[in-house]
């Protein structure tokens, strides 16, 4: 294998580095984006369940918060369950942006790798062709071996990028679906919880009843001012 990256030249040295920066990505993410850190089982239903019967205070947001993806938006729309759907709605349209930001980070780095890949094969190639030419120009077409490692780094170079590329541009797919899927079910569970607050800001108020005036006591009227004649 050493010998290998060794006849690819110097071409294989950004080659490498895309591969190690994509491996790392890629290992991060798929920690990161497990179902079970994103989307907590029974989480939302919890939640719904806090909202019910009202059992809810400001350490109880702090943590949900901090519980996962999931429960950073249904926190968002907890900070502003007193007030109106349209307002929650906001919240957790603005809370959704950030938590689908943090769910794509480095994605477009690992897009950027897969779209670089094959240039930078295709860079190497053209210095092992150029290493080629030169060493014709030295020597002539009488030394096969001079122009053999030439050819040897152009296609290790070509081969290369294609290898760095092909998962890389695969995976950012990958994962790029999984984020899509994931924002879908958390678009579900923030829907049926802010049905849940809508319901409870619905829900009729009891209201004192007025005690009836007793007819036996009117309330007299109030007296007018007259006119007095000499």
């Amino acid at each position: 294998m050493f010998e290998i990256i060794k006849a690819g030249g110097w071409g294989m040295v950004p080659i490498l580095l895309a591969s190690a920066i994509a491996l790392a990505i890629i290992l991060e993410r798929f920690w990161t984006l497990r179902r079970v850190a994103v989307l907590p089982p029974g989480l939302g239903e919890q939640v719904r369940g806090w909202a019910r019967t009202r059992k809810l205070d400001p350490a109880h947001i702090d943590v949900l918060r901090e519980n996962s993806p999931l429960g950073e938006l249904l926190a968002g729309a907890l900070d502003v369950r007193h007030r109106s759907r349209e307002i929650i709605k906001e919240r957790i349209e603005d809370t959704g942006r950030h938590v689908v930001h943090r769910l794509e980070r480095y994605l477009n780095t690992l897009g950027t790798i897969a779209l670089i890949g094959p240039l930078l094969g295709l860079l190497g190639t053209v210095f092992g062709l150029i290493r080629m030419f030169l060493a014709v120009m030295v020597s002539g077409v009488g030394d096969p071996m001079k122009m053999a490692g030439g050819i040897g780094e152009a296609l290790v170079c070509t081969a290369a990028g294609l290898v760095v590329a092909i998962p890389a541009y695969v995976l950012h797919r990958y994962f790029r679906s999984r984020v899509a899927g994931y924002v879908v079910a958390m678009e579900k569970q923030a829907t049926a919880l802010l049905d849940e607050l809508s319901a409870l800001h619905e829900a009729p108020v009891p209201q004192v009843a007025q005690a009836p005036a007793q007819s036996g006591h009117p309330i007299p009227p109030r007296p007018t001012a007259r006119a007095t004649t000499r």
